[in-house]
């Protein structure tokens, strides 16, 4: 009887003890964690952290803008005046430069008695004309004022002061008397190289003077 009740008993510790052998396994331990892995990984975060941070907060430089090329002007060259020159055509066609021409400024070819002024008779008075050389030669000695037509009025030419080159301007004159007898007398003048050869001006035109006696 008292066998009976121990073999049970027996039996259900030794089950027990099986059990608790069999369900309390030895509970499984975690890997030691890498250290320097650990810390490798944590300093490559933060320069991807500081790297991204860079990136977000550094201003952006715009792009330069293209240099607008100012294409250079170019230099005007001084030159110099040219005088008008008188021109003629030969047999040929060839324009050919004139040696003795004058022209004038219809506004200021008269420097004094214009037309129609009146003098008293038998006065003195000197007529002066503004002309200017085209020809391309330059006047000098023998050139002279030398009557042309009309009332000569005992005009006498006043001599050239200096030589006029091509291009310049002179004023001319002449003298004269005025006649004893009232009227309107006029007297034309013109140009005469030193080969005593007369030249004329505007249109092949003289010089004149008209005054009224009186």
């Amino acid at each position: 009887m008292y066998d009976m009740k121990i073999k049970p008993t027996l039996f259900i510790l030794i089950i027990a003890i099986f059990l608790t052998a069999c369900g309390a396994g030895a509970t499984p331990t975690e890997p030691t964690p890498d250290v320097a892995a650990i810390r490798t990984s944590a300093a490559q975060t933060v320069v991807a952290q500081f790297t991204l941070t860079a990136a977000v907060f550094t201003p952006l430089l715009p792009s330069p803008l293209p240099t607008e090329t100012t294409a250079a002007e170019p230099t005007a060259t001084a030159t110099a005046t040219q005088p008008v020159v008188a021109q003629v055509t030969n047999a040929e066609g060839t324009p050919i430069d004139l040696c003795d021409k004058y022209a004038w400024d219809v506004a200021t070819v008269d420097v004094n008695y214009k037309d129609n002024s009146v003098v008293a008779p038998g006065e003195s008075f000197t007529k002066t004309w503004l002309i200017k050389n085209i020809g391309s030669c330059t006047w000098g000695e023998g050139y002279k004022m030398v009557f042309s037509y009309g009332e000569r009025m005992a005009g006498e030419a006043v001599p050239l002061e200096a030589a006029i080159a091509p291009g310049q301007e002179v004023e001319v004159s002449v003298t004269f008397k005025a006649p004893d007898l009232a009227g309107t007398y006029f007297s034309s003048w013109t140009m005469q190289n030193a080969l005593g050869v007369p030249f004329l001006g505007n249109d092949n035109k003289s010089l004149y003077v008209q005054v009224v006696v009186q």
